[in-house]
């Protein structure tokens, strides 16, 4: 009977060193296909001008003309202001939406008020309105304020907080013990105190989350800036490259493979972010993910 035993777990052994192999196999060769569109970009992003000109690019890299990146940033093009643009959206977009969420969030959460169930229902249901139903009013009234040609309709709205990202914090917060805000308001501390150094420290994961969500949607966002931005010197690097792109005649080749450094440039902050910041998405994930609509 043993030996039976043996036998059984020897084959399902084998079984399953050759299912996960087969995974593998399969995972490499989706890996490689999705990878595939980098590598041309790679390709390109080293190419000489007269390569680029004559559109004689190869898959992968023949040249390595590394100062192609040092020139993207010292010759006439703005991508070095374009990536400074980007880098003031994203930096107050993240703590406009991080603090305004939290905020609202831990209101609807932990405070105790009338029809607040129907205002949080309320709130979810405007993640149902389309953005193009809202395109012209709110063109409309950023003209109003004069902000067109600026920063500041892009900026300015993560200061009110968004739906989704509620949801994801207020689930987060319903998870946190009752009993520590309630021993902090015995000692005397107040709601602000409570969310300041109590609930603020323990949504460290859901913040990173958030604070990532914000950064990969500002730092790539393209419809807005080419709304509300007409000047050159405050287009955002998203938009930049498209500018970059741009030709004055039919005939003339665009310069491809300044193109391409700036869409690295654009891609790698936000690998670089998703890579670090995956662990708080996971954890986030997890704990927003098994908390239940109260």
């Amino acid at each position: 009977m043993s030996s039976v035993r043996r036998a059984d777990a020897a084959r399902a052994d084998e079984l399953g060193g050759r299912s996960l192999a087969i995974r593998y196999a399969v995972l490499t060769v989706v890996s490689a296909v999705l990878l595939s569109p980098l590598v041309f970009m790679v390709s390109m992003a080293l190419s000489s001008d007269q390569t680029s000109r004559e559109m004689t690019f190869t898959f992968f890299p023949s040249e390595f003309h590394l100062e192609n990146f040092i020139t993207a940033f010292t010759s006439g093009l703005p991508i070095g202001q374009f990536l400074i643009n980007s880098v003031v959206i994203v930096v107050f977009a993240c703590v406009g939406m991080v603090f305004s969420s939290a905020l609202v969030a831990y209101g609807f959460a932990s405070l105790r008020a009338p029809g607040k169930s129907f205002l949080f229902m309320v709130l979810l249901s405007t993640m149902m309105i389309p953005g193009e139903v809202l395109l012209i009013p709110q063109f409309v009234l950023f003209r109003n304020l004069g902000w067109i040609d600026t920063l500041l309709p892009i900026i300015v709205p993560n200061f009110f907080a968004n739906a989704y990202n509620v949801f994801l914090m207020r689930q987060f917060i319903t998870r946190i013990p009752v009993e520590l805000s309630d021993a902090a308001m015995i000692d005397g501390l107040g709601r602000w105190g409570i969310f300041r150094r109590i609930v603020l420290p323990l949504m460290r994961p859901i913040l990173f989350a958030v604070a990532i969500f914000t950064f990969t949607f500002n730092w790539g966002y393209f419809f807005g800036p080419l709304i509300y931005i007409n000047s050159e010197e405050k287009m955002p690097l998203a938009l930049g490259v498209q500018i970059l792109s741009a030709t004055t005649s039919g005939a003339q080749t665009p310069p491809w493979n300044m193109v391409m450094v700036g869409s690295l440039i654009l891609i790698v902050p936000m690998v670089a972010v998703y890579h670090f910041g995956q662990r708080y998405l996971y954890e986030a994930g997890l704990v927003s993910g098994s908390a239940g609509l109260k």
